[in-house]
């Protein structure tokens, strides 16, 4: 990633949750999970690390993401609301404040086409705020050159 300096987003962006659900809609994707997080997971549902992983997780080459609901939703996603918010994976947390997203202004604006949050009507969040949550998603596995979808 460019320095501080050079990133265009320096002075913020404008962007806060409407709640609509969005983003955790439509096509299938990834959302990447750690041992941590499927622990955690498989505690609020009072499930065993197995059982956990056998209904909500599949291997994806080395690593793990939930599956899908077979509308291609997020498996937690009831209605419009996350159903484990709380508990809800690093990758989400980090929503939209994804590299890929971050990568360019285009990107960026690409983004705002599909979550209604991204707006110029919407507070402006510092680049302090947002460069913890784009290196959370660089963590979990999230690279500017992963596909957007939320």
């Amino acid at each position: 990633m460019k320095p501080e300096a050079t990133r265009w987003y320096a002075h913020g962006l404008r962007f806060e949750c409407t709640g609509c659900g969005r983003c955790c809609t439509g096509a299938s994707g990834y959302v990447w999970v750690g041992r941590e997080e499927i622990c955690r997971l498989a505690e609020r549902f009072g499930l065993g690390l197995d059982a956990f992983g056998r209904r909500f997780v599949r291997r994806v080459g080395t690593r793990y993401a939930l599956v899908d609901a077979p509308n291609g939703d997020c498996v937690f996603l009831v209605g419009k609301s996350c159903s484990v918010y709380e508990d809800r994976p690093a990758q989400c947390r980090a929503f939209p404040w994804w590299p890929a997203q971050l990568s360019s202004q285009a990107r960026w604006q690409r983004a705002a086409e599909s979550c209604e949050g991204i707006a110029e009507t919407s507070p402006l969040v510092p680049f302090d705020v947002i460069e913890p949550l784009r290196l959370a998603a660089e963590a979990a596995g999230l690279t500017e050159d992963d596909e957007m979808e939320a």
